[in-house]
């Protein structure tokens, strides 16, 4: 079946019209009258949201999920935000693997662009590794959620909630099953806040990570290396995106935490412990997730624009999460710390980084950055709302976050056509929308130009 298609379409673009195909599906089976609870209707324009927001994982929804779906539609918008947890190409592949087929050379290239590797070997491994560990990480979430939701709802529906948010919070959707107040109502309950941070930080950390900590634990039972020399061991991927999301997560914390210490409309009336863990949970759940245990709109101006960076960066490449990713940030600085000090190479770690990925961090910063310009530009035009608030509603929706200060409910048709698109270039990548657009324009051609020089700075 992928074979056939990469006749047709570029890697590149299957992973793209795959997303968009599963939205259009998702958004015929939501506006079904079945999807939605009784006395309830459902406009188009909302399916086509909800679904894109499932699919890209994102969590913005103009109707609130446990008073508008039915079981059915819950069960719909689960289905949407594993499948785009996991990417196109994962179940695509899983699916052949389960019909016994014969994964080809060209699948393969598939699963590499997915997963955004340098190799072609054992790529397919790779994925039953992912769909077992996925599977594994998220039944041990629903089993931590379910001492509290079981005896909260009754067996069944504590169960399901327990499963719900396991695998929302995994695949960083931040879509939930309890109300408006999202996780507000447990903003002191250690085991639901710490569960969600781990599931959230877990799936947002990537895939290959995963396997190069579990490669280097292998190696430790193995050979009996010193333990404190299991960092230096790991690839400079795993290092740089441990470091940066451990720095991001521990500065937004403590940023959040003194912010917002004495604002008695978010955590100035919290015990000091809920202060803490309040903290925590706002920082890391800005980083892609969208679940919130204070409320967004009532943040001070000064934490909402830190949220706004933490959203921007997002979680680490070949995971659940959205934003330029943390190894993007890490290089971007990095490469610039090079030219402020004059060296010709970006190093860390005692590594040097290869300058294509330095240019390839620039152009997906600059590009996502520009596709959140014009989604506020376009979104403060058409909604009567305070700056800041549209700026945190685009930066959510392209960080594939699900945060909002209230702006979602309310969205125009227009308002909510933008949020749409935003999403979805936030999840495929505004530079992979760029090579789905033209992908071979430049392919095989070489052009020699002479060299001029040009004033910067």
């Amino acid at each position: 079946m992928m074979h056939k298609m990469e006749k047709l379409f570029t890697p590149i673009q299957i992973i793209a019209y795959g997303f968009l195909g599963a939205i259009l599906l998702g958004s015929f089976l939501l506006v079904l009258p079945i999807s939605a609870l009784e006395g309830q209707t459902t406009a188009y324009i909302d399916a086509l949201f909800t679904a894109t927001s499932a699919i890209c994982v994102t969590g913005l929804t103009t109707v609130t999920t446990i008073e508008h779906w039915s079981l059915f539609g819950q069960f719909v918008i689960l289905c949407l935000i594993q499948f785009g947890g996991l990417g196109v190409i994962t179940v695509t592949t899983s699916i052949l693997l389960l019909l016994h087929k014969k994964i080809t050379l060209s699948e393969r290239i598939l699963i590499q662009d997915a997963y955004n590797l340098n190799t072609l070997g054992g790529l397919v491994r790779l994925t039953i590794r992912v769909l077992k560990g996925t599977f594994l990480i998220e039944g041990i979430g629903a089993a931590c959620f379910a001492f509290q939701f079981i005896p909260e709802f009754g067996f069944l529906q504590g169960l399901w909630k327990s499963v719900f948010h396991s695998i929302s919070a995994f695949c960083n959707a931040g879509i939930d099953l309890i109300g408006q107040n999202s996780f507000a109502p447990y903003a002191g309950s250690a085991l639901v806040n710490l569960t969600t941070m781990v599931l959230i930080v877990v799936g947002g950390i990537g895939f290959p990570v995963w396997w190069d900590l579990l490669r280097v634990t292998n190696k430790l039972i193995e050979e009996r290396f010193k333990p404190r020399l299991f960092f230096k061991k790991l690839e400079l991927h795993s290092k740089v995106a441990i470091v940066t999301t451990i720095c991001l997560i521990i500065s937004g914390a403590v940023l959040i935490f003194c912010l917002e210490y004495s604002n008695d409309d978010t955590i100035g009336n919290m015990p000091l412990w809920e202060k803490i863990m309040a903290s925590f949970f706002q920082s890391i759940t800005t980083r892609t997730a969208g679940f919130f245990t204070i409320p967004q709109n009532e943040l001070r101006d000064s934490s909402a624009f830190l949220c706004i960076l933490l959203m921007f960066i997002g979680g680490s490449p070949s995971g659940t999460a959205g934003g330029i990713k943390t190894v993007t940030m890490a290089t971007l600085m990095i490469s610039t710390l090079a030219v402020i000090k004059g060296k010709p190479d970006a190093e860390l770690f005692y590594r040097k980084i290869n300058y294509a990925y330095c240019r390839k961090a620039l152009a997906v910063s600059c590009f996502s950055l520009f596709v959140l310009l014009m989604s506020t530009f376009g979104l403060s035009i058409v909604e009567n709302a305070d700056f800041l608030d549209v700026l945190y509603e685009t930066t959510s929706a392209i960080g594939t976050v699900g945060l909002t200060r209230g702006m979602t409910p309310n969205l125009s048709l227009i308002g909510k056509m933008i949020i749409i698109i935003t999403m979805y270039l936030g999840r495929i990548g505004p530079i992979t929308l760029a090579l789905v657009l033209n992908p071979q324009k430049h392919k095989g051609k070489i052009c020699i130009l002479p060299e001029e020089q040009v004033l910067i700075g």
